[in-house]
């Protein structure tokens, strides 16, 4: 039945529009609409992500700034923290346990603390990591900005207050008798691959952590592992050397024990070659851009899917 106006008439029907059949896709093709919150391509994501370096670089240092905030020592804390840990490491396993056969004292103090330092600058990556999406959501959900910049900005806060720490560091091993060679200079890209490294990894557990919040109560008990399995408080091929070769071998070449044997290198006189597995520095290479990049685009991969649900 054809429709009426209220004089009798009949109402023309409009026109037919040109868009109308056509689907959402379809449409959203011919005016080049874009899904809300869709997943750039890897290179555009890669270069909104540099320009937002000065947003990461801000948010790592007032995450710094405030970490400690509370406290009456503040910034103190970012030293005395791992400082602490290295004399509790050293009274029970350098003292008690007698981890430090095969070293000096002058050695086995810098050795001890280098170790502390270093893996706690990985340890603090992925813990922070984890946290860094499901911790954030509120800013994830109320601004628009590359994710993976939350993941990046932790690892660099850390990297921040492993150089605060590197003061204590090199007074500690300056005291023992390891005086600044032009080895030294090698830290810098002993912890440039490591915080590639962490950054990697921190990414890898960013992703994990925003769908699976008890990860978070996991990961102490599985760095806690790492930690005990990377040789931070005893040398790897001293304490094994009535093990299997190949158990010190997994052992020296995991990462954490490849960057600190690095680091130790660097800066202690009597750690030589000799303590190092064969190819460390191909080795902290290619961890760092195995992990660095699979981690990087794992995470981008899941971009459009944080802070929803």
């Amino acid at each position: 039945m054809s429709d009426t106006t209220h004089d009798g008439g009949l109402a023309l029907s409009p026109p037919p529009s040109a868009d109308e059949g056509l689907s959402a896709s379809r449409l959203a093709d011919k005016y080049g609409l874009t899904v809300s919150g869709a997943r750039p391509g890897l290179f555009a994501y890669i270069r909104q992500l540099w320009g937002r370096r000065h947003f990461i670089l801000a948010f790592s240092r007032a995450k710094l700034t405030a970490q400690y905030s509370q406290a009456k020592l503040g910034q103190l804390w970012q030293v005395a923290t791992p400082l602490l840990n290295a004399l509790v490491y050293f009274l029970i396993f350098g003292l008690i346990l007698g981890t430090r056969k095969g070293m000096s004292q002058e050695v086995f103090i810098p050795f001890l603390v280098t170790g502390v330092f270093v893996f706690t600058f990985t340890q603090n990556s992925v813990m922070a990591g984890v946290r860094s999406i499901s911790g954030n959501l509120g800013l994830v959900r109320a601004l628009h900005f590359p994710r993976a910049s939350l993941p990046i900005s932790f690892s660099l806060q850390q990297l921040q207050q492993l150089l605060f720490s590197m003061i204590v560091l090199i007074a500690v091993a300056v005291g023992f008798g390891s005086y600044p060679t032009l080895s030294w200079l090698l830290v810098v890209p002993a912890l440039g691959l490591q915080f590639l490294f962490n950054s990697g990894l921190a990414l890898i557990m960013a992703r994990l952590g925003s769908k699976t919040p008890d990860l978070a109560q996991l990961m102490p008990f599985i760095m806690r592992t790492w930690m005990y399995a990377s040789g931070v408080m005893f040398s790897i091929p001293v304490m094994l050397a009535d093990k299997p070769q190949w158990i010190a071998d997994v052992l020296q070449y995991n990462p954490a024990a490849i960057y600190m044997d690095l680091v130790r290198f660097a800066l202690i006189d009597g750690y030589g070659s000799e303590n190092l597995p064969a190819h460390v520095w191909a080795v902290g290479l290619a961890w760092s851009l195995v992990v660095g990049v699979l981690g990087f685009v794992y995470f981008w991969k899941a971009e459009e899917r944080y802070g929803r649900g």
